[in-house]
């Protein structure tokens, strides 16, 4: 693969990936409220899923699935349906990832579902499917092996992709600590309800 062409395709994915859409905000909701450290157990899970995504749509796959939606359509409101009723929860600073109004020392969501989470978001995001299935192919230069150009494309999309996610969560918990200094903790969770919400719609409709 040309040096060009890595050129031309790094710049393309960070415009991609660093876009406000379904992960990021969930990086940057998870981050204002279970913080940087525990939202990497997200980060895990949908990067999980960006490989897979990235990985079919390279070897066709993303065209059977997308010409059969039945199986998008399960994982689109069952994960939606989820995620909007913890964004419910953490709205009325109930469940485990609302900050708690008593001592802030809240119950913690499990790793297993942080990881879940952030593998279903991935998975059922259409704007995800789309991106990879019109971008990623035409930077395959025909004639050449596929696995290594595969592996080194789909490398560099994870490390971008991780970096964005870092970025909206490190925001996330920049936003916390503005308000944590007013103890404005009911005004921080239905923030981060409202945004938690927002992507279970997002997902369900979307």
């Amino acid at each position: 693969m040309e040096n060009a062409t890595l050129l031309l395709f790094i710049p393309t994915f960070f415009a991609v990936s660093v876009t406000p859409g379904l992960c990021m905000s969930l990086a940057m909701t998870l981050g204002m409220t279970i913080g940087v450290r525990r939202t990497l157990w997200m980060m895990l899970g949908e990067l999980v899923g960006v490989t897979i995504v990235s990985g079919a749509a390279l070897i066709g796959v993303s065209a059977l699935l997308l010409s059969k939606p039945a199986l998008f359509e399960m994982f689109k409101y069952v994960g939606g349906a989820y995620i909007l009723y913890l964004g419910v929860q953490m709205w009325l600073s109930k469940g485990k990832m609302a900050i708690n109004l008593d001592d802030q020392n809240q119950q913690r969501v499990t790793n297993k579902a942080l990881i879940i989470q952030g593998f279903v978001t991935a998975i059922a995001n259409p704007k995800g499917w789309a991106f990879m299935v019109s971008l990623l192919p035409p930077f395959i230069v025909a004639g050449a092996d596929l696995l290594p150009q595969a592996t080194l494309l789909i490398s560099i999309i994870l490390c971008l992709e991780f970096m964005c996610l870092l970025i909206y969560a490190y925001g996330g918990r920049t936003l916390r600590k503005l308000l944590m200094r007013n103890n404005n903790v009911v005004l921080m969770n239905r923030i981060a309800g409202s945004m938690m919400m927002l992507v279970g719609v997002w997902l369900a409709v979307g």
